[in-house]
């Protein structure tokens, strides 16, 4: 199946000499089976070989396909969530997004550690980002309204009458009460594609590689617009961490919205990726 994935790749990729051959990924061990030494060792390959950021971005989502999941596996490491800042051994959906994009602008472990912490905090009254749980991203849908480096773009890729609004207050339950244990909610207006309305038309206007994040109506009475999310490389297939496959898996986008999942998304929301540099 990966082996698969990676030659069809090729093949669409290979008419195009602005983007290098991703075959180079499939033979490197996987991630989670290497020391810190060695994982250093292959970020700065990455480096090398993907000079583009979004070719890179591309790259380490191949190479990290296999990853063991698990589930809230990071924090602050210390306070409420003793839990690593960054690691490469496992993943859930959103720990998947953020340390690959950590990845993709390092050289080091030790690098992405302080640029995980650049993308997974918010600056705090002193306009300093630290690890601090009570400053972390902690809602997806937040992170993509607000967040420099993940951009909406859906009302850019589909039409006015495709575009489904809901209003919301994120962290505040229908009761009254936080969702999470946060001095902190937000009013949003969330603009999504309901399931029904992806289209070919609409996944033809995404670029190489974007970021997904599933809405879930059902969800919003607690405060939460999104249930889940992944990366879609060259228009067509979903990677992220799937919590019932137990791992970090490549799947075909649409046929995972509209017939493994048809039931239990009700739309999503898409957002293109900004390297730092380029903000």
């Amino acid at each position: 199946m990966i082996r698969t994935a990676f030659l069809v790749l090729f093949l669409l990729f290979s008419c195009n000499e602005s983007i290098q051959s991703f075959l180079w990924v499939e033979r490197l061990p996987k991630p989670w089976t290497l020391n810190q030494q060695d994982f250093d060792f292959y970020l700065i390959k990455f480096q090398d070989n993907y000079p583009n950021y979004h070719d890179r971005l591309i790259a380490l989502n191949l190479w990290r396909v296999g990853t063991p999941y698990g589930l809230y596996c990071l924090g602050e490491e210390q306070g409420k969530d003793k839990d690593p800042i960054i690691r490469y051994d496992s993943s859930d959906c959103t720990v998947h997004i953020l340390t690959t994009l950590a990845f993709a602008e390092s050289s080091s472990l030790e690098e992405a550690k302080k640029n995980m912490i650049d993308i997974h905090y918010k600056a705090n009254v002193n306009l300093k980002k630290y690890p601090d749980y009570d400053y972390r991203w902690h809602f997806t849908s937040d992170r993509i309204l607000n967040h420099h480096i993940t951009v909406d773009i859906t009302k850019s890729v589909a039409e006015y009458e495709d575009i489904e609004n809901l209003e919301i207050e994120l962290n505040k339950k229908d009761d009254g009460k936080n969702f999470l244990e946060l001095d902190w909610t937000l009013k949003a207006n969330i603009s999504f594609i309901p399931t029904e309305k992806i289209n070919k038309q609409i996944i033809s206007r995404l670029p190489k590689i974007c970021g997904v994040a599933f809405i879930k109506r059902s969800y919003f009475n607690l405060g939460i617009a999104v249930a889940h999310e992944g990366f879609i490389i060259n228009k067509t297939d979903l990677i992220h961490a799937s919590s019932s496959k137990e791992k970090t898996v490549i799947v075909n986008f649409m046929n995972y919205l509209m017939n493994e999942n048809k039931n239990r998304f009700d739309g999503v929301l898409f957002y293109e990726l900004v390297e730092k540099d380029k903000i």
